[in-house]
């Protein structure tokens, strides 16, 4: 069975200023959204999941996914604040809801097979799909032993300001040791650094495998990350703005022995727009690889 390609999009309404505002960035006005499910459908994923805001769904259905409804089978999850866990309410005045952990459990009832994890606006490039697509193509639905795709820090970092990123350590045996979500990360002359709230400072290589969140999971991953969010639900449940991330949620699986995780490298160089000025350096970068003929100048023609 063909592997799911679960892709999270329930943020992008607030991050982009509205559906409308998201931005072409090939040659024939595809978004970075466009080459994701492109690489997904070449590198042999099946199916396709957005999960999206339910305030959005029209548009993102006649804007986006009409596009991909004939080459792949599509279908949808929602993120609400109120999706939890039997028992939890959300507190009066939340207006968010809990993250990506929470994101990818409003999946479930629409994920059988193993599935990949993308954020919608992180162009992860072609062979990180093929590594990811081969690594889940043998993966038992039951499996606990799960994968990431881990990108070199230094080719992730903006020019225009700090980054947050899961900075993660290995094991001999390429397995996650320890993942650490440094929120504002900047480049350095020697490499990088992290500069926390109070003003401590982590230096860093800047050759640190990173989480992108393009992860590999088996469906048995679903009733693991419903016992992590019930605990996190109950130490911070009651707060307004607190978020459960997945590189969290997987780093605390590993180390509870839950679970283990292999680094999957790859040779493609991640790209996004952290920021407005980062556009036309994933413009320039998109057109290059369609110059050298890693794609078609317009995709779905």
């Amino acid at each position: 069975m063909k592997p799911t390609l679960l892709v999270l999009a329930a943020g992008m309404g607030s991050r982009y200023g509205g559906l409308k505002q998201i931005d072409p960035m090939g040659p024939s006005g595809e978004t970075i959204l466009d080459y994701s499910v492109f690489d997904a459908l070449r590198a042999g994923f099946g199916k396709v999941v957005f999960i999206i805001r339910p305030d959005f769904e029209r548009d993102f259905r006649e804007r986006v996914a009409a596009r991909f409804t004939d080459k792949v089978e599509v279908d949808f999850a929602f993120q609400t604040l109120d999706r939890l866990p039997t028992g939890f309410t959300p507190p009066a005045g939340r207006e968010k809801p809990w993250g990506t952990t929470h994101a990818i459990l409003c999946a479930r009832e629409q994920v059988r097979t193993p599935f990949a994890v993308i954020n919608a606006d992180d162009f992860y490039g072609r062979d990180s799909y093929a590594v990811l697509g081969a690594d889940l193509s043998v993966m038992a639905p039951g499996s606990t032993d799960y994968s990431m795709v881990g990108f070199t820090l230094k080719n992730t970092l903006s020019e225009h300001g700090t980054v947050a990123r899961g900075v993660c350590r290995t094991g001999p045996d390429g397995r996650l040791t320890d993942i650490r979500e440094l929120t504002k990360i900047s480049r350095t002359p020697t490499g990088a650094e992290h500069r926390g709230e109070d003003g401590t400072v982590v230096p860093l290589s800047g050759e640190e495998p990173v989480s992108m969140n393009m992860w590999g999971f088996a469906p048995s991953i679903f009733g693991l990350l419903e016992t992590d969010f019930r605990a996190f639900l109950t130490a911070k449940g009651g707060e307004l703005k607190s978020e459960s991330y997945i590189p969290i949620t997987v780093g605390s699986l590993v180390s509870a022995q839950k679970a283990s995780c292999r680094v999957l490298r790859t040779g493609s160089a991640w790209f996004g727009v952290t920021y407005r000025e980062d556009k036309p350096k994933v413009q320039a970068s998109i057109q290059s690889l369609v110059t050298r003929g890693e794609y078609p100048a317009n995709l779905w023609s």
